[in-house]
């Protein structure tokens, strides 16, 4: 269990505020200060410095914040465990985005089911950001995820690389002839929200391009793969998606592979979890699995 002054410290890297930290805690700014000071004379280290009006960690902070964060989430895993052993059940909780849980995912997922009889699985979707704040939060215990993350934070290993790809229906008249991105702004863009790790991919290959998804004609935003392929189908729009989630499609002549001499993208999915976890053995071992079982 962590120190009452360890998670007054965690509060206040939240709010980078003593004083928000303090209301957050029911406690007053001198507490939060006290109790700051405690752990600074305890690790020998200073843990925040002051630039202009803003609170920084310093390197030590960053360095405590990070192994509290880790030993939070092994907690709440911990106590998780625990109660589940009461009930004489196995539970794995873990998210994954939409397209790898749709589309790559399931026969791999499939056999690990069935090779673990008396474990519960519980699979949580959700775009990257949202499965990186379960991580934090300690509500799952690895994630499968597409988008960009910081690494520093996560014990990470690549599960797959996928083919990203421009997309349209073969029904699809374009405005203009294409040959590179550049000539795809005059048409409307099907693209998930913001925080989906598919989006994020189109986001910094544009910037790279000195582009960006507000250069295209007209934007529809769709949180759900599904209905993104459904209307291309229908030929609302052209998308940029990974390969697994229209390979169907493509195969039955319904979609189409726009060719791009400009944009030839392959990008990792990637199993991870919180970095230094007391079950990274155990995590390590399901990812082993699943590869065994991607074969």
């Amino acid at each position: 269990m962590l120190d009452f002054r360890m998670e007054t410290f965690l509060k206040v890297c939240e709010y980078m505020n003593f004083t928000h930290a303090g209301e957050a805690l029911n406690l007053t700014q001198p507490a939060v200060s006290q109790h700051i000071k405690y752990l600074e004379k305890k690790y020998d280290s200073p843990l925040f410095i002051r630039d202009k009006k803003r609170l920084l960690l310093t390197p030590a902070g960053e360095i405590l914040r990070s192994a509290l964060e880790t030993m939070r989430n092994d907690e709440n895993t911990l106590k998780k465990r625990m109660k589940e052993s009461l009930a004489g059940k196995n539970i794995l909780t873990f998210g994954v985005t939409m397209t790898i849980g749709e589309y790559a995912l399931v026969p791999a997922l499939t056999k690990l089911i069935k090779s673990h009889e008396n474990t519960d699985f519980h699979v949580r979707y959700g775009n990257t950001q949202s499965l990186l704040s379960y991580l934090y939060e300690g509500s799952i215990d690895f994630a499968i995820v597409e988008g960009y993350f910081k690494p520093d934070n996560y014990n990470t290993r690549i599960y797959k690389t996928e083919e990203y790809i421009a997309v349209a229906s073969t029904k699809h008249i374009f405005q203009n002839p294409i040959r590179t991105l550049t000539d795809l702004t005059s048409e409307r863009l099907i693209i998930r929200e913001h925080g989906s790790g598919t989006r994020a991919i189109l986001t910094k290959t544009l910037a790279m391009k000195n582009m960006s998804v507000n250069d295209f004609r007209h934007i529809v935003e769709v949180e759900n793969i599904h209905t993104i392929v459904n209307l291309l189908r229908q030929d609302c729009g052209i998308s940029f998606l990974y390969k697994a989630a229209v390979e169907e499609e493509i195969a039955n002549g319904t979609l189409m592979q726009i060719p791009l001499s400009d944009f030839m993208i392959k990008h990792d999915f990637t199993f991870l979890w919180n970095k230094d976890s007391v079950f990274s053995t155990e995590y390590e071992r399901i990812f082993e699995e699943l590869k065994e079982y991607e074969e």
